[in-house]
């Protein structure tokens, strides 16, 4: 049976920061809307406050996180423990974008690593916290993190990457705006 939490409590803090994977999901308010469900990686989610995260988002082929929290703030972020103890951590909330030109962007950015491909950081108020069991969740052994993304970004090189994000992340797969889109009109 799943427990619910008003706030992330230290331990599911250090749950959070042991996992090498969580997944975002998001959804338009469209009956007719697709929802997406992204997995993240390399290091790039922060606690922020008990009720408030933040993570790095890379250029992608879609931008539909911030396309779904533009139009109705809803974000959801899925922990699985693959390792060790069974558990499954989500965390509900209303989550925005921070794009890099935002008065906001320094106080972010300052809290990861630097990588090539930064688009955006999305940052959630967060209202409830469930955990549950995770009984069906396999296990697997963490490796390594992939370089491909690193590797493509740098030959893409800025330009490039601003060339792709005006191509393929101006507008979600439903046709709803996302923040750059906004940004451009």
């Amino acid at each position: 049976m799943g427990k619910f939490h008003e706030y992330i409590q230290p331990a599911h803090a250090e749950f959070i920061r042991k996992q090498h994977l969580f997944f975002v999901g998001t959804a338009p308010l469209s009956a007719e809307g697709h929802i997406n469900i992204s997995p993240k990686g390399m290091d790039t989610f922060r606690q922020l406050s008990e009720n408030q995260v933040a993570y790095l988002d890379f250029i992608g082929s879609g931008n539909e996180t911030s396309a779904h929290t533009l139009e109705n703030g809803r974000i959801t972020f899925m922990f699985c423990s693959f390792q060790g103890p069974p558990n499954i951590l989500r965390l509900y909330g209303k989550g925005r974008s921070v794009l890099p030109d935002a008065p906001e962007w320094s106080k972010y950015i300052s809290l990861f690593g630097e990588f090539p491909n930064v688009r955006q950081i999305i940052v959630a108020d967060i209202h409830l916290v469930q955990t549950s069991c995770g009984y069906g969740i396999p296990l697997y052994d963490y490796v390594e993190e992939r370089q491909i993304m690193s590797q493509w970004a740098a030959k893409k090189g800025t330009d490039g990457l601003q060339e792709y994000i005006q191509e393929k992340n101006l507008r979600s797969i439903d046709g709803l705006p996302t923040d750059y889109a906004l940004k451009n009109e």
